[in-house]
């Protein structure tokens, strides 16, 4: 039996929680536009959390909007979806009800709560300019922290989270390698995002394709820099510049945003839900799309 999740946090404490409830052989790790696009051979006995619905899985876990590039479960899919903080929530929720009393599932209680701040931006400047504990771990399975691949060092967390304390995790020298990279590249990041960014009334875009070595650093530190804006657009090339990738995402301290990033990604074949989201665009037409995304980000300000 696999599992198929994304690579981040939500995805991460979803993989903690079901390979503990079920006899997973193996973490598939995948990008959810993959699962749109019916990349992903998908089998039977499949658990998918974290991604878009494929019907030939056998359960799923989800908290995203349902788009209308995106495949509707039955009424009576094994799993659960509804909007929630995080997938993990849902995952955790699903597995307390079968199993009320486990204590392997309440140990994790607080992982659960601060993946849900994570994945749902519920953060203070503090969680932004100087994280710690969990929230500072999910940075460093954040593909956009710009830390390469890390499919190995996934597969460690899962195992070390089902037994060990957050501050023995932090411990672990993979991890405090991470970590030690993304503080000592901080102040690098933060000076390529005010080089490469620039505002246009609500919006912040920062566009990263001329840039050859991106630092490591923390996504929402661009919140910080521009904090009058209220969306930003990310730009960058995708994988061996075959393509381009828009992320947007609401500002998480000025909350003034009407646009649902979700059903606007799901325009362009991405997804998301209401506060942030992405697509992948193909190179003849990402400047048209990305024109009407910002268009549509200023109308909705």
């Amino acid at each position: 039996m696999r599992l198929v999740t994304r690579g981040d946090m939500d995805g991460l404490t979803s993989a903690v929680i079901i390979t503990l409830m079920e006899p997973i052989d193996e973490i598939v790790l995948v990008h959810p536009q993959d699962i749109t696009d019916r990349k992903v051979p998908i089998r039977s006995d499949d658990i998918l959390a974290n991604v878009p619905f494929d019907p030939r899985a056998g359960m799923w876990f989800d908290h995203h909007l349902l788009t209308e590039s995106n495949q509707k479960p039955p009424a009576n899919f094994k799993g659960r979806h509804r909007i929630a903080p995080s997938a993990a929530r849902l995952v955790f929720e699903y597995y307390i009800e079968n199993s009320p009393n486990d204590p392997k599932l309440h140990r994790l209680e607080n992982l659960v709560r601060e993946t849900d701040r994570l994945d749902a931006a519920q953060l203070t400047p503090d969680d932004v300019n100087n994280p710690r504990d969990y929230i500072l771990l999910g940075y460093t399975i954040d593909s956009r922290t710009g830390l390469g691949r890390f499919e190995g060092y996934f597969n460690k967390l899962v195992e070390w989270l089902k037994t060990m304390s957050i501050e023995e995790v932090l411990k672990q020298p993979e991890v405090k390698e991470r970590v030690d990279r993304i503080r000592r590249e901080q102040e690098a990041f933060k000076n390529l995002l005010q080089r490469n960014s620039f505002q246009l009334n609500n919006v912040v875009i920062t566009d990263l394709r001329e840039v050859e070595r991106l630092p490591a650093g923390n996504r929402f530190l661009i919140y910080t820099l521009f904090p009058e804006s209220n969306v930003s657009l990310r730009v960058h090339w995708g994988p061996a510049h075959n393509s381009v990738i828009a992320a947007v995402g609401h500002s998480i301290f000025n909350r003034t945003c009407r646009t649902s990033v979700g059903d606007l990604m799901s325009r362009f074949g991405g997804g998301g839900h209401q506060g942030a989201g992405t697509c992948v665009l193909p190179l003849d037409s990402a400047a048209e799309a990305i024109d009407e995304i910002l268009f549509e980000l200023q109308a909705n300000g």
